[in-house]
């Protein structure tokens, strides 16, 4: 009886240190996902997949390869099955021109859409090197994202191993059973195509120093006032502003201006809660409403050369504020 105990102890803490093993790559997993899939619902449904797949074919795992790369040859193969005949995701301007704030709205499109903003708890580390938690915060960016998209799934999935992950050639040549010469063909038309696409060309987030912070302060202060001089001051020229799940998206001051007291008067006398995105700044986004204030967007925020480059109102707070931990509503 003793020694059945201890076996079954033994087997209980092997389960135990087996899922734990698991769980301290769940983090850059979802992030692989994320980059993959462009949704972090569909990253999450990727990775929980992945865990299972791993856990019930332990038993041919035979230790040829690190424990990370077998899940990452896993996880990719998941991901790329879940892409397989769909159309890729993408930001309002992948669709069309700027409108001006006269133009209607017009419809909400599918949420297949759309790229989903991610919190960055899901996908960027706690504790590590600064440069490589800095590094990693450039490649979950909304823009990132959208070239990503550009590339069918394999071209993505070897771009992303190879100059994300940085893995060797010959590496990822095994993960995807192919040969090295393949991956090297791959990623260089991976490359072409991003450079043709006009958009993978960004300018590096700013560091989150005083400046930035205050700048953020004064954005904050000035939606809440909606005061629109002090608000436009803030923007770029070319600032984008965009509203998924929305196609129309607007670009100059003016149309800003027009449409926030037009169509977006409603907006007055929001607030704003703090909250992080896709390596960037972000805010729940509260109106007042009969019952306090309730959601109307996750905004994120993007910024470049001091000012504010683009503010994203990603309008299915249904289900990104509960993602971002965010409150169901404001008191009064």
């Amino acid at each position: 009886m003793t020694q059945s105990h201890d076996t079954a102890g033994n087997e209980t803490r092997g389960s135990a240190d087996l899922e734990r093993q698991l769980e301290q790559h769940r983090v850059e997993l979802t992030a692989h996902c994320y980059r993959m899939l462009g949704s972090p619902f569909e990253a999450e449904d990727a990775v929980q997949e992945t865990l299972l797949r791993a856990w019930r074919s332990l038993d041919r795992f035979e230790g040829r390869a690190s424990l990370r790369s077998w899940l990452y040859r896993i996880a990719t193969n998941v991901c790329l099955d879940m892409l397989h005949g769909r159309e890729r995701r993408a930001r309002p301007m992948d669709l069309g021109p700027a409108k001006t704030a006269d133009h209607p709205l017009g419809e909400p499109l599918p949420e297949a859409t759309w790229i989903q903003p991610i919190p960055d708890g899901r996908v960027l580390p706690e504790h590590g090197d600064p440069a490589e938690i800095a590094e990693s915060r450039e490649t979950i960016r909304l823009a990132f994202i959208a070239a990503l998209q550009h590339l069918p799934p394999r071209q993505r999935a070897v771009l992303i191993l190879r100059e994300v992950l940085q893995w060797e050639a010959a590496e990822v040549a095994e993960l995807l059973d192919t040969t090295v010469a393949s991956v090297n063909s791959v990623l260089q038309r991976a490359r072409a195509t991003l450079a043709a696409s006009k958009v993978a060309a960004d300018d590096p987030s700013p560091p989150m120093d005083e400046k930035q912070r205050a700048l953020l302060s004064r954005y904050v202060d000035a939606f809440e006032r909606y005061d629109l001089d002090a608000l436009t001051e803030l923007l770029h020229e070319d600032a984008s502003w965009t509203m998924p799940p929305y196609a129309l998206w607007l670009q100059t001051h003016d149309d800003i201006r027009r449409w926030c007291l037009g169509p977006g008067i409603g907006c007055r006398g929001s607030r704003l809660v703090p909250t992080a995105a896709n390596g960037l700044p972000a805010f729940g986004h509260y109106k007042p409403g009969p019952s306090g204030y309730e959601p109307w967007s996750l905004q994120v925020v993007e910024t470049s050369g001091g000012c504010i480059s683009g503010i994203t109102f990603f309008l299915d707070t249904a289900t990104l504020f509960p993602l971002f931990g965010l409150p169901p509503r404001l008191e009064r």
